[in-house]
């Protein structure tokens, strides 16, 4: 199975309607698919009036499109926004992404929608299988659009709807979206008395509906359809264990959506500046607290860093998961200052790289724009990023309540730092996480770099092999080694400076002369990391209740059960060397859980970045 999805060909016809052409089915009524839309979707669910009076209101669909309701429910947000405040969160579900052009081009039918065309379109997503998140936080919208098989992205997603627009070709051109399994997941995915509105009254619609708790009523249909449907849910769906989902993930999340919700973060590197942001973003109250007088300061305090993705060629879950979180990445950096686009050139090290990179080449994660081949065996990664942290990091805290130079006296019982209570507490503090928390058995690793700050002027350019070099203006960097540091000393070695010569000469960029008629300045910082190297993103589990409760995972019973959790204790950690990646990503999953809404990442991700999964690994290895 190809890992990029297939964009739907489109025929026009005269009137500027689009028809998918594998589906012959029209994406909207020619003239009046905005007017359909209000009256089947909107009119049909109820709104504005359903969120009117709170803080939160969650839309889902079946089949984006061309983004036509979406932008309908946008206009009458805009509207009738319930106040300043609040929060509307929209989630869809598309198999066959359309062409950004073709888009446009759709959308272009209606005047009316210009301007908020304009700010989806500079968003659309590629054919990439997985999650985009997007946030439009001066107007209160997000978009969390599911790429993919729905028969798999429905069930892997987590979110309550309070309104369901149940859209996609009709019934009989498609049925895999309108095949019995959908209807318990609907009812599974909403909250209670959620409204539905669709424009289809097909037996077997109004059936599985009924049949999964639905109210379901005929209703008036719009221009020439004689009738369409409504339906509210009476009895939710009771939800059976999901075996995808290991053992102790915390599977929902009790955030309550309102406005000025406080929340600490401690730790003013990337980690703690990407929560901030998602969280600011979504309308909490952040306070940002870090012991070093400035911000990125630790790891996340070189010259310069490099934004570029990290490439499995098996369709795994960590192989998603890194593309997920670099798109993620990038789409929160464009716009920020110290960020220049480029393109990366990696060379294989050996040829174990060239199979991987051939592999990768064969089944592209990404699009032909993003990635390509290029002389022996490399890759070439366009539209990657050289970031500079000392203006981007302050970029993302744009909003927070800084507090440098002060050291956190954390009470985790108490939800106190130095004395102040906050909603919640984010642990964004790389290594000194391992005082408060030993069991996580986080390992130290000593990251040493070179720089040198007044070469000649150069354009963007970056080089991997292993190890990396940067230039962008005067600004040259390379490295950087990855060494144990097992006793958490930060040293800058000789060694690692000749290590890391030796890599340049390796990558022999054409700036290396230049760069040698330059002292270097040798700059090192501790990396935290994971035993799986994966990041820890979630709420901290009660590290003695959570092995009790556990406890038959040694005799290898296993127990169906949530994790015992710190009521309000968040950890953000375990980023290794790609914090920069991992960041953006991992604050948009605090956001939801904090605040509420839903998760921007499907089930098997959320657990795999779970703290909670290395207390349950310990205890089926015997080492707890």
């Amino acid at each position: 199975m190809a890992r990029l999805l297939t964009s739907p060909q489109i025929d026009w016809r005269d009137d500027g309607t689009p028809v998918a052409r594998a589906h012959d089915d029209v994406y909207f009524t020619a003239g009046d698919g905005l007017a359909e839309t209000r009256a089947v979707f909107l009119q049909g669910c109820g709104l504005p009036e359903a969120w009117q009076g709170g803080e939160m209101f969650t839309v889902a669909e079946t089949g984006f499109g061309t983004g036509l309701n979406f932008l309908a429910l946008w206009q009458l947000w805009e509207m009738h926004r319930p106040s300043p405040t609040a929060r509307l969160h929209f989630v869809s579900f598309e198999a066959f992404p359309l062409h950004a052009e073709d888009a446009a081009r759709a959308l272009a039918s209606w005047p009316e929608l210009e301007e908020l065309a304009a700010l989806l379109i500079s968003r659309w997503p590629g054919p990439v299988k997985g999650v985009r998140h997007m946030v439009w936080p001066e107007v209160g919208i997000s978009l969390t659009l599911h790429l993919g098989d729905i028969r798999e992205a429905l069930p892997a997603a987590r979110f309550r709807a309070d309104a369901w627009f149940l859209d996609g070709f009709s019934p009989a051109k498609n049925e895999d979206m309108w095949g019995e399994w959908i209807y318990p997941e609907l009812s599974l995915h909403s909250a209670p008395g959620a409204r539905l509105g669709t424009f289809t009254v097909a037996g077997a619609v109004r059936r599985g509906l009924a049949g999964a708790g639905f109210e379901v009523s005929r209703q008036p249909g719009h221009g020439r359809k004689r009738e369409r449907l409504e339906a509210t849910l009476e009895t939710p769906a009771e939800s059976p264990p999901d075996p995808r989902i290991v053992p102790g993930t915390v599977r929902e999340w009790s955030g309550n959506g309102q406005a000025n919700t406080r929340i600490a973060v401690i730790g003013g590197g990337i980690a703690g500046a990407s929560a901030a942001r998602a969280l600011i973003d979504a309308g909490a109250d952040v306070t940002v607290f870090e012991k070093a007088p400035e911000v990125a300061t630790g790891a996340s305090g070189n010259k310069l860093a490099l934004l570029m993705p990290r490439l499995d060629a098996g369709d795994t879950v960590q192989a998603r998961l890194l593309v997920d979180a670099y798109l993620a990445a990038r789409g929160a950096y464009q716009t920020l200052p110290g960020v220049t686009e480029t393109d990366v050139r990696q060379i294989p090290k050996d040829e174990t790289d060239r199979t991987r990179f051939a592999k990768l080449l064969a089944d592209p994660p990404l699009p032909l724009e993003d990635l390509e081949s290029i002389q022996n065996g490399g890759l070439l990664h366009k539209r990657a990023m050289i970031l500079r942290p000392a203006r981007l990091i302050p970029a993302l805290l744009a909003g927070a309540t800084m507090r440098l130079g002060e050291a956190a006296n954390l009470d985790m019982e108490a939800r106190t730092v130095n004395g102040e209570a906050f909603d919640a507490i984010i642990l964004a503090t790389a290594m000194d996480t391992a005082d408060q928390l030993p069991w996580l058995s986080l390992t130290a690793r000593l990251g040493q770099v070179e720089w040198v700050g007044d070469a000649a002027t150069a354009p963007p350019d970056a080089v991997t092999s292993g190890t990396y070099a940067l230039a962008d203006g005067p600004d040259r960097l390379w490295g950087a080694t990855f060494e144990p540091a097992p006793a958490g000393i930060i040293t800058i070695s000789d060694a690692a400076r000749a290590e890391n010569a030796q890599g340049l000469e390796t990558l022999s960029p054409w700036w290396i002369r230049d760069a040698r008629d330059h002292t270097p300045v040798s700059r090192a910082a501790l990396r935290a990391t994971t035993i799986d190297r994966l990041p820890l993103v979630g709420p901290v589990p009660d590290h003695t209740a959570t092995l009790d409760l556990f406890d038959g995972l040694k005799k290898g019973r296993r127990v169906n059960a949530e994790a015992p959790v710190l009521p309000g204790i968040f950890i953000v950690n375990g980023f290794g060397a790609r914090g920069f990646t991992w960041g953006p990503w991992a604050g948009g999953i605090l956001s939801a859980m904090i605040l509420g809404g839903p998760a921007p990442a499907p089930a098997d991700a959320l657990a795999a970045v779970s703290p909670v999964r290395l207390i349950l690994r310990a205890l089926k290895r015997g080492d707890a």
